[in-house]
């Protein structure tokens, strides 16, 4: 992942990192989680990834740059995982045009 000459840089700023760990630890998201899922929130790997970003902003770690990367794929791969609620048609209903 790493660009032309090292100018590697996170996925997301380290303040979309911290963002999201603070939204997710909110009283109100932490409700519609456990509503929705039936458990509350896991908002470790928030953290961390905040943390790995700062490290690697402050010392340029390869282990930083690695563990943001593994974070990011999981994320992408665990959206994937799921099929869309509505079946994607190719063309309109033959009577789409009926009231």
């Amino acid at each position: 992942m790493a660009g032309a000459g090292g100018s590697w840089r996170p996925p997301r700023s380290c303040e979309d990192y911290w963002g999201e760990w603070k939204h997710c630890r909110g009283l109100l998201h932490a409700f519609h989680h456990y509503y929705a899922h039936g458990e509350l929130p896991e908002c470790g790997r928030w953290r961390e990834d905040y943390e790995a970003c700062r490290a690697w902003e402050r010392d340029r770690a390869p282990a930083a740059q690695e563990a943001l990367c593994k974070s990011e794929r999981a994320r992408v791969m665990e959206k994937q995982k799921y099929a869309p609620v509505w079946k994607l048609r190719k063309s309109p209903p033959p009577d789409w045009y009926l009231p």
